[in-house]
């Protein structure tokens, strides 16, 4: 079966909008941020959108930028739990 977003317990921060406002949202609430290319996975998902998508922690949380077909983009506040710690090796500057 394949991953779906609506398996995690996320907060919406942002709905409907653009790619670019969600990422100007990730920027500003987060200090901790990583840029990757669409395709990086990250819970399961795949991440699309236009490059260079941000990734954002905050606390114990990650900030996506998730786009739905027909729907717009959206901002994710999803609790990080292992997936920050794997962030940080994988992406560390």
């Amino acid at each position: 079966m394949a991953p779906c977003v609506e398996e995690l317990d996320y907060e919406i921060l942002l709905s409907r909008t653009t790619f670019a406002e969600c990422s100007k949202l990730i920027q500003k609430r987060c200090r901790e941020i990583y840029f990757v290319a669409p395709g990086y996975k990250i819970f399961n998902i795949y991440l699309i959108g236009i490059p260079p998508l941000p990734i954002g922690i905050e606390g114990d949380h990650i900030l996506i930028a998730y786009i739905k077909p027909c729907h717009g983009a959206f901002t994710l506040r999803i609790p990080g739990g292992g997936e920050i710690e794997r962030i940080r090796k994988e992406l560390k500057k």
